[in-house]
């Protein structure tokens, strides 16, 4: 592979396709796509501060390496890419990609991060914005920290590990998601969802959980969750505290320490396809 070391680079498609490239101690200034079309790279302490830096590349390795708030919509139409103790500033970063892998990065200005990809996987990363992960699919996550409001609206396939989710609507309009051992604190979590699991977690959601089919929770607290389970079909869930309520479940399991108040309404639903213990009582 070539190498090219400590370079200074400028203007719009400054490195254009570049191949089977080494590049260590470089920055790139401004001028658009400075690596755009390139294939089989490594770069190592590099900093971008211009737009577009890795559009339609292949087989990309970032080592300690810096995307600037001005290298903004960096990585588009990148296919197996893997960034290792990066710091990445600029928003709209990934976007209908594959092959991603992150480990102990940052992303603290995430706005419209990771959306349209596919096969992610994320360790030890942390994320400030809105809309982080709408529409991606194939999604592996552990040790993840997230402030931002709609998470994951519209994803598939995600399994999440030890995770610190502050955001407000996330897991909107899913289909098959697993959250381990996490934290998530947010109004109106999963509404409109299919196949979600929470496994020993911990949930602070006002009205959260409703309008779902095949919701379950195992070993979980909700906290501050009032109206939830509204409109659910089959829901399967074992609550290991108190529900401030429960509203006009469709069907399922519900076994909670203590429910505040528990509302069926026959005009809406049938109370009889719904189980409900309460074991204070």
């Amino acid at each position: 592979m070539k190498k090219i070391k400590q370079g200074l680079f400028v203007g719009e498609r400054a490195l254009y396709d570049t191949r089977d490239a080494i590049i260590d101690d470089s920055t790139f200034m401004d001028g658009e796509s400075p690596l755009k079309e390139s294939r089989n790279l490594i770069l190592n302490h590099c900093i971008f501060k211009w737009k577009y830096p890795l559009w339609y590349c292949h087989d990309v390795v970032c080592n300690d390496t810096a995307l600037l708030e001005t290298a903004r919509s960096g990585i588009w139409y990148t296919h197996n890419i893997t960034m290792n103790n990066c710091h990445i500033s600029a928003p709209k970063i990934f976007r209908k990609s594959s092959g991603i892998k992150l480990i102990n990065c940052n992303l603290p200005n995430a706005q419209e991060t990771l959306w349209n990809c596919e096969d992610i996987e994320l360790q030890d990363v942390s994320a400030t914005g809105d809309y982080f992960g709408l529409n991606c699919k194939k999604v592996k996550i552990n040790h993840f920290n997230l402030i931002g409001n709609y998470a994951f609206d519209g994803g598939k396939d995600i399994e999440i590990h030890d995770a610190k989710m502050d955001s407000k609507d996330s897991f909107w309009n899913c289909e098959n998601v697993i959250v381990y051992d996490s934290i998530i604190v947010g109004e109106y979590l999963g509404w409109n969802s299919k196949n979600v699991t929470f496994i020993n977690c911990t949930i602070d959601s006002t009205q959260g959980m409703c309008y779902m089919k095949n919701i379950k929770l195992v070993n979980c607290k909700l906290l501050n969750t009032n109206l939830c389970f509204e409109l659910c079909e089959n829901v399967d869930a074992d609550i290991c505290s108190s529900i401030d309520s429960v509203k006009n479940p469709i069907s399922g399991r519900i076994k909670a320490k203590k429910i505040g108040e528990i509302i069926l309404d026959e005009k809406y639903i049938d109370p009889s396809k719904t189980t409900i213990e309460v074991e204070d009582e």
